[in-house]
């Protein structure tokens, strides 16, 4: 069954009987029509194609946050149609979409999350229309909410997940998980629990890896203050293969957060832990759907109004089931100025398989995005990303360069348009994968 049927599917099963006052949320959306043209469509070496590609679209976003029904979901979905017809038309679309049913309030809750994407068949080749799938990771489960005392809580999970890609079968499974905390308001600003998580792994392909089950037991540390926070798990797991063996490591998973004003913000993430493809695409271990909603803008127009989107960008996760030793460090800076907006991303990671080394990568890049309000409605938008990809055991080393600037223009309330230019080139030592491409962009946007 594809991905979206199956979370139509299970979001009616689980919702079918909320009354339908709980549904009372925000909702906006913005359709668009666009024109791109490309030099290098297919991302060649040596036969680059031109070609124009014709691109209408949507994006939504729906916001509730009620004492029934809390939920958060943007999307994206666009029709690509190539007019060279060297590559079929597809339809491609997006969704991050999170939801809490509270079925008994403060007792029971009901719990779906679901993310949508686009990521390579083949992540070692150059991202050509043909090279592109729909993933998708549902999770859904019943959590049970119970009190020891004033300041000490406990809460049981239990939750079904599925991941699916529509071309590479080695990322699908089905997946069940357990987990029982115990959570403590030390003060107003400081929570700590303690968290105890069983998962059994089934892979839909027996030749894509082994069956697993992964045991993790950790503490969790919340502190938050008006210009500072802390959010930290420490912690152990336990991998058990079957037909393979098993591995055990510490876990640490740790963002710092400060704010010294409030035009400017930090943030740091570090990571040493065990995931894969499908953990990646969801919550992080021991979060929950509601405090992943508490610092989401209130109006849902805020998330799909930016005069930069309007289209899906392909990822770069090798989508299988391989289960990888995460070591990583990213840092953001931010700046939101009345009519400057600056942000700043520069990441490490190192990425260990434990069973098929083959995708093990060291990751140094950079991202920088710059935007201007030129007039009340010009903005000037301008980006450049830079990634250095070391694949140890393959002997590769890709170094990709992606810049642009976007010009947009609100001249109604409701309608926009926007011309944006984007040149992307690749090095890399692998043969025929280096590149280069010039990308033309001019969209009509209509929102509500």
């Amino acid at each position: 069954m594809p991905a979206y049927n199956r979370l139509a599917r299970a979001t009616m099963i689980a919702l079918v009987v909320v009354p339908g006052s709980a549904w009372a949320g925000d909702f906006a959306y913005s359709v668009f029509g666009s024109v791109e043209h490309s030099d290098n469509i297919a991302l060649s070496t040596e036969n680059p194609q031109s070609t124009n590609v014709f691109v209408p679209g949507v994006n939504f976003a729906y916001r509730q946050f009620g004492s029934t029904l809390q939920a958060n979901v943007v999307g994206t979905v666009e029709y690509l149609d190539y007019s060279n017809k060297n590559f079929d038309s597809q339809l491609l679309g997006t969704l991050s979409a999170q939801a809490n049913w509270s079925v008994i309030p403060q007792r029971l809750d009901f719990t779906i999350e679901d993310d949508a994407g686009v990521q390579p068949v083949d992540t070692l080749a150059s991202n050509a229309p043909d090279n592109q799938q729909q993933t998708n990771v549902l999770s859904l489960g019943p959590v049970l909410h119970f009190q020891f005392n004033e300041a000490t809580r406990g809460q049981a999970e239990l939750k079904y997940l599925n991941s699916y890609a529509s071309k590479v079968d080695d990322f699908d499974s089905s997946r069940g998980l357990g987990a029982f905390r115990v959570i403590r308001d030390v003060n107003p600003t400081t929570q700590v629990s303690l968290n105890v998580e069983a998962q059994r792994v089934d892979l839909k392909n027996n030749d894509a890896g082994p069956d697993y089950t992964r045991n993790e037991f950790y503490a969790h540390y919340v502190h938050t203050l008006r210009d500072f926070d802390v959010d930290a798990s420490l912690g152990w797991a336990y991998i058990d293969f079957t037909h393979e063996p098993s591995a055990s490591k510490p876990m640490a998973n740790v963002t710092l957060g400060w704010r010294p004003s409030v035009d400017n913000s930090f943030s740091l993430t570090g990571r040493y832990e065990y995931s894969d493809a499908a953990q990646d695409m969801l919550l992080q271990p021991g979060q929950t759907i509601v405090d992943s909603m508490t610092n989401v803008p209130t109006n849902p127009l805020d998330l799909i109004s930016d005069p930069t989107r309007g289209g899906i960008n392909t990822g770069t996760m090798v989508v299988d089931s391989q289960v990888y030793l995460d070591q990583s460090v990213e840092g953001t800076y931010s700046y939101r100025g009345d009519r400057l907006s600056i942000t700043v991303q520069p990441l490490y990671r190192k990425l260990s398989y434990l069973n098929d080394t083959t995708f093990n990568q060291k990751e140094k890049s950079g991202a920088v995005s710059v935007e201007y309000k030129l007039q009340p409605t010009y903005f000037l938008t301008a980006f450049a990303n830079y990634q250095h990809l070391d694949y140890t055991n393959i002997d590769r080393t890709d170094k990709t360069s992606r810049f642009g600037l976007t010009l947009s223009h609100d001249f109604t309330q409701r309608w926009s348009w926007r011309v944006a230019y984007t040149r992307q080139i690749r090095n890399s030592t692998a043969v025929q994968q280096s590149y280069h491409e010039n990308e033309f962009l001019v969209s009509l946007v209509y929102h509500r």
